[in-house]
């Protein structure tokens, strides 16, 4: 049986566009359903606003299953809101009581600069996945990817890394604005795959300076891997580095040869 949640404040950012002045307003909502998702909570704010003529507000969403990353919100200071390992679209009213304060902001980070309320523009990940998060080696169909031998420790760590989502929740928590643990996650799942071995040093090399152009540097708070809905380990980062590093000796070697 649910319940429902009453007096519940809201205090919302919102911002007209990218340079326009924003500001906190502040909503009283009741009659919320325990069982209903963040994200449907602020649906039914937006149906009363429109309701009333004002202004409902922009958010992000896609899926709403915790796949796409697109529900990229810091609530009450923490990205993704206080659940553990959970995207906004998966946190569910059951976590908050009657008469609470909630505050909802977007991703506070200069690589994200924002769109429209709580809207966010993260084409700056677009930009490293550009850069070099994909691979060239034809692999065939399913069954003739099945036929390479990778030992299931390595496997289920590329898997691990393959599960970030790129919400940005990771910047977002980091003191210092860094996108390491994307950078890492993205370059390690298919630096761990013998399908990714041909760039495997253009791959971490390309993906990590271009990361350098837009973000902040790790100085490993560890904020990143406790935001992160899918808890993914910080270990990538030493993984990336160490790759990094390889990458620079590496690939001298083999354009000096080329001269």
């Amino acid at each position: 049986m649910s319940n429902h949640l009453n007096d519940i404040t809201l205090k919302i950012w919102r911002q007209a566009g990218p340079n326009e002045r924003g500001r906190f307003e502040t909503y009283l909502i009741d009659q919320i359903s325990d069982e209903a998702s963040f994200l449907e909570m602020l649906d039914i704010l937006n149906e009363r606003l429109i309701t009333e003529g004002r202004e409902p507000v922009t958010f992000d969403h896609d899926c709403r299953e915790g796949i796409c990353g697109t529900c990229s919100l810091m609530i009450n200071g923490q990205a993704h809101g206080p659940q553990k390992s959970t995207a906004t679209c998966q946190l569910h009213m059951r976590k908050f009581q009657s008469g609470d304060q909630i505050v909802i902001e977007p991703w506070r980070a200069s690589a994200f600069p924002i769109i429209k309320d709580l809207m966010v523009n993260r084409s700056a990940f677009d930009r490293i996945i550009e850069a070099g998060g994909f691979i060239t080696a034809p692999t065939g169909g399913a069954p003739d990817a099945n036929l390479i031998p990778i030992p299931k420790p390595v496997s289920d760590a590329a898997m691990d890394s393959a599960e970030c989502i790129g919400c940005g929740a990771c910047v977002a928590a980091c003191p210092n604005g860094a996108a390491n643990l994307f950078t890492a996650a993205k370059i390690s799942h298919l630096n761990l795959l013998p399908q990714g071995q041909a760039e495997r040093y253009s791959r971490v090399e390309a993906m990590v300076e271009t990361m350098d152009d837009y973000f902040g540097s790790c100085t490993n708070h560890g904020e990143c891997e406790a935001a992160c809905p899918k808890s993914i380990s910080i270990d990538v980062i030493a993984l990336m580095n160490k790759d990094y590093r390889k990458a620079k000796f590496k690939n001298r070697k083999t354009s000096a040869r080329a001269d």
